[in-house]
This record gives C-alpha cells, sequence and structure tokens, in this order.
C-alpha cells in the first residue's frame, strides 16, 4: 500500500500513518470489499462498471473532515481486497493508494466517479455513495427519452427513501450522460441543488447514484431504489402507469400528448379559439371551503373530535400513536404557558396520575380547538381522534359535486393533484378514502401539512415546490378559499385561483386573484 506523505486534512491535525493503517480505517476497507461482492452479485457493478466511497466513521472528527474510502475504477469488483481501496482526504486529495498487481492487471486508478462522490459529500453531508450500473437503473430511464424525472407513489418500497411515506410521490431527477463520468459533476450538482429532498440522481442509459448519512442508509436505500424502479418497468410492460395512485392503464390522450414532444413538465389543451393553454403540471388543492364544504369541519369534524377527546385518549393512552401526541401537546402548552396564550393550563407530570394528565389535556385541546389555531401538535391528535370515527362508520367525509369529476378529468390528462391542508396527512387521507363519492385517493398523489410551514407563509409554498420537483413553481396550480393563502403561494411563484363555495367568508375587494364557483372551470 503507497502511501502519501502526512497531510492536513482532519480538523487540522495531520493524518499519521499509525492512523490510516489503524482499526476504523482497515474495518471500513474491509466493509467496502465485502459489499462490493454482494452488489456483484445483484448486477450493481458487473464488468468493472459501478463504483462505492464511505466516510471512515470516528466521533472525534466531524463529519464533513472524516476521511474517504473510495473504490478503484476499471477494477472487478467481486475480487477485490480491503487494501484495494483508496483513502482520501475530506477535500478529495489522496492519501493513499493500493500497490499496483502483476500482470494482467491494470495499474491502480481512482473511481472515474470520484468528482461526482465528492459533489454529493458536499453538497448533502452524507456518509456515503453508491454508484450502481443496475439493469434497471438504466432502462427506468429510456422509457420515456424527453422525460427530465423519475416519479413514482403509492408502493411500499417507497417508505424505505428518506423523507418519503406511501401516499407521497417520489421524484428522482435525470441527467442526461456524457463520455466520462467527470463530465456529469456539474449537471449532477445542479440536479442536487434542483432537487433538496432527493437522495438519488439518475443518469440516463447509464446508471444512478445514491447517498445516505450513513452506508447503512445508502445501500438499503440503493436496494429501494432498484425495487422501484424495476416495478415502473414491470407496469409499463403491463401497460399500466406506476406514476399515478391507482397504477392504471397508461391515458392514450396523455401518451399522445407527450410522445407528440409536448413539455414533459406541463400538459396543453386548445382553447376554443385555437390557442394553446398550458395545464398545470401540478395542482395543490385546499379542503376547507376549496374540495370541502367549511360547515363539515366546522360543524362535524371540530366538534367529534372535541366531544371525544377524553375518551379517546383514556382508551389509547398508551399507544405509541397517542404517547406521541401527548408529547406534542406537552411542548405545545409549555411554549403557550410562556406566551401567555389564553386557554392554555399546565399539564401534570406522568407520575401525576392518567387521569389528570387527560384532564389537562382534554382542557388545552378544547382551548385549541375554539380558537381555531392551525398547530401540528392539535392536528395530529385530531386525525387519531377521526380515524377511530371513520373505521366506526361514524363519520364520513363530504366533497362537493364537482370535486370527483374534475379529480377524474386530471388524472386522465397526467396532471398530479396533491392537497395541502392545516389538518394532518392523516385527516386529509381519511377525508377522501371514505366520502359521499367513494374513495378518491387514488387520483391524488400526495399530501401535505403544516409540517411544511404555515398556510399563510410564501416559505411553505417554496417547500412544496421544491418537493414536487418542477422545472418552475408557476408549473403548479394552487387552489385555496383564503385571500393570505394564494398571496404567499403567488409570492413564491405559483399560480394561485381563490374558490368561491357556499359558506366562505368574504374576500378583501381588488383582490386581485382569479376566483371560481366549480372545479369545472379550471
Amino acid at each position: 500500500m503507497a502511501a502519501a506523505p502526512s497531510v492536513t486534512a482532519l480538523n487540522g491535525l495531520k493524518v499519521t500513518q499509525a492512523y490510516l493503517e489503524g482499526k476504523a480505517v482497515k474495518e471500513t476497507k474491509v466493509l467496502m470489499a465485502e459489499l462490493c461482492r454482494q452488489f456483484y452479485t445483484l448486477g450493481w457493478v458487473s464488468g468493472t462498471g459501478g463504483s462505492i466511497a464511505f466516510k471512515v466513521h470516528d466521533d472525534s472528527i466531524p463529519k464533513s473532515h472524516q476521511l474517504i474510502l473510495m473504490s478503484p475504477s476499471g477494477v472487478q469488483k467481486e475480487r477485490m481486497e480491503p487494501d484495494d481501496m483508496y483513502v482520501l482526504s475530506h477535500n478529495g486529495s489522496v492519501l493513499s493508494a493500493p500497490s499496483a498487481k502483476p500482470y494482467p492487471h491494470k495499474p491502480p486508478k481512482c473511481s472515474d466517479s470520484s468528482p461526482v462522490f465528492l459533489k454529493a459529500y458536499e453538497l448533502r453531508d452524507a456518509g456515503a455513495v453508491i454508484h450502481s450500473h443496475g439493469i434497471e437503473s438504466c432502462i427506468v430511464t429510456m422509457i420515456n427519452p424527453l422525460s427530465k424525472e423519475f416519479r413514482i407513489t403509492h408502493m411500499e418500497m417507497i417508505k424505505g427513501i428518506k423523507g418519503h411515506g406511501y401516499y407521497d410521490e417520489l421524484v428522482v431527477p435525470i441527467i442526461e450522460n456524457t463520455a466520462y463520468e467527470y463530465e456529469l459533476t456539474d449537471s449532477l450538482a445542479k440536479a442536487i441543488e434542483a432537487y433538496p429532498k432527493s437522495t438519488a440522481v439518475l443518469v440516463r442509459n447509464h446508471g444512478v447514484y445514491v447517498w445516505g448519512d450513513t452506508w447503512i442508509s445508502a445501500k438499503t436505500q440503493t436496494e429501494c431504489y432498484h425495487y422501484l424502479f424495476d416495478a415502473a418497468i414491470k407496469l409499463h410492460q403491463m401497460g399500466l402507469d406506476w406514476s399515478t395512485p391507482n397504477q392504471g392503464p397508461i391515458q392514450s390522450a396523455r401518451s399522445s400528448l407527450r410522445i407528440a414532444g409536448e413539455s414533459n413538465f406541463s400538459v396543453k389543451a386548445k382553447k376554443d379559439n385555437g390557442d394553446i393553454d398550458p395545464f398545470p403540471r401540478c395542482i395543490v388543492l385546499d379542503i376547507e371551503g376549496t374540495t370541502t364544504p367549511i360547515s363539515f369541519v366546522s360543524e362535524v369534524l371540530f366538534p367529534y373530535a372535541r366531544d371525544n377527546v377524553g375518551r379517546h385518549l383514556s382508551l389509547t393512552y398508551d399507544t405509541p400513536d397517542t404517547q406521541k401526541d401527548i408529547k406534542l401537546l406537552r411542548s405545545q402548552v409549555e411554549s403557550d404557558l410562556e406566551q401567555g396564550v389564553p386557554g392554555a393550563v399546565p399539564i401534570p407530570p406522568d407520575d401525576a396520575g392518567k387521569e389528570e394528565v387527560i384532564a389537562a389535556l382534554v382542557a388545552n385541546v378544547d382551548a385549541m380547538i375554539k380558537a381555531d389555531r392551525k398547530i401540528t401538535a392539535l392536528k395530529e391528535l385530531q386525525g387519531h381522534i377521526w380515524r377511530t370515527g371513520y373505521e366506526n362508520n361514524e363519520l364520513e367525509g363530504i366533497v362537493f359535486d364537482d370535486v370527483p369529476e374534475a379529480l377524474e378529468k386530471w388524472h386522465a390528462l397526467g396532471i398530479k393533484v396533491y392537497i395541502y391542508s392545516s389538518g394532518s396527512r392523516l385527516a386529509q387521507r381519511l377525508i377522501f378514502g371514505k366520502t359521499n363519492h367513494g374513495d378518491l385517493r387514488k387520483y391524488l398523489s400526495g399530501f401535505f401539512d403544516t409540517t411544511v410551514g404555515n398556510k399563510k407563509e410564501t416559505r411553505s409554498y417554496v417547500e412544496i415546490s421544491e418537493s414536487l420537483g418542477v422545472d418552475k413553481p408557476s408549473d403548479i396550480l394552487f387552489v385555496t378559499d383564503v385571500y393570505q393563502e394564494a398571496t404567499a403561494a403567488k409570492g413564491a411563484g405559483l399560480e394561485a385561483i381563490i374558490s368561491i363555495r357556499p359558506g366562505n367568508g368574504p374576500l378583501p375587494e381588488n383582490h386581485g386573484f382569479k376566483t371560481i364557483k366549480s372545479f369545472s372551470e379550471i
């Protein structure tokens, strides 16, 4: 093993030969060699392709300055030994290189992907990066040669991707291939910055780069991505659209529009006068006063939650969901007491007894509901209470009659529809899962709640647009009944329309927004 001279790399300290030969480095090398053999059997690194890079975990060194171990280029990954790995400083300087092997082995060479790996470490503070040439990651980018993204939703394995759940839409950017891997660096960096929630970038006709906080995270996510890519390919072969919630038949209208060369980021339709009018790529809908009468929320859901708080807490007190709800409420009430919020009362510690804790929780929740507070702690508890109501057939969601037809139409056109409400994501799914028009969740690609931010703050809509990965914020249409929400969305670059429904509040004069009384007008 050839070692470079002592280099300033770790937290301002010299990297000694003893450290390079120490336990942490050795164990990481052994792990990488073992995983490369496993990845070979999976088809990720066959034919000398693919590569991996792991940081050497050391609690005494900031993660950003930890050593990086990287597999060599052009070697049979399944035959690598631990000493075949390169050791790099956090900024990419080679500190230790493998010794040359006799003919017919080629001279050692650091991975061609090293600049790309380093960019992922720099922009994502990753602990490990895996570059796979798995056939699924290649073919899935070839199905639509014009597509700039891979999108999939309502698949169990999405839950294995950091920050995603079953109902979320997973979006992976696709960049174009180049003759040499180092030439991918700039386009990969732009994709990482444009898709802040993504943990992978696909390279068309090539493969995929996946990163994680640790090698375990990177490995498990790579496995999940390959599963999802494979599922998408098989669904496509069956004529099914993997990007929609119900994975139904590929819509010919949508396909013909895209095959004809229309933008992959928006579907377009002709107006009556012959002009081309672009449909939004995505539509984000508010619930209360937009899809659903305000009276259903104020006169049905809220009273049900308020009247059943005590019963719900008593019956579910020791369950993980309720304990999490209580923890959130304790934190919120402590903050409310410090700020002098009316109606807030102290919650006694657990050892004071279950009944006393529940009594204080009920008093606080009642005050929060009466004040119509849009806070996560309240919304999470309400969602769990409503879940019981729907399961016991005590509740049924209500939507306006024009909503189902519009959802079906947008679905047929390939327009993704999302919900953004102050109610929890669970509460949103419950409303649309059991409505007066049946289960409408098959038309919805995802749900956003106040965990992304307050609905009257522009930053919340910036977060949503970044999550959806659209080419530009104006590809998203937001529909709401609240002027302040429409203004915040417009401030983030989204298109916004105000919904005028029976029971909705008045709007300011000269508010400047287009209004609709039915989704059929969109």
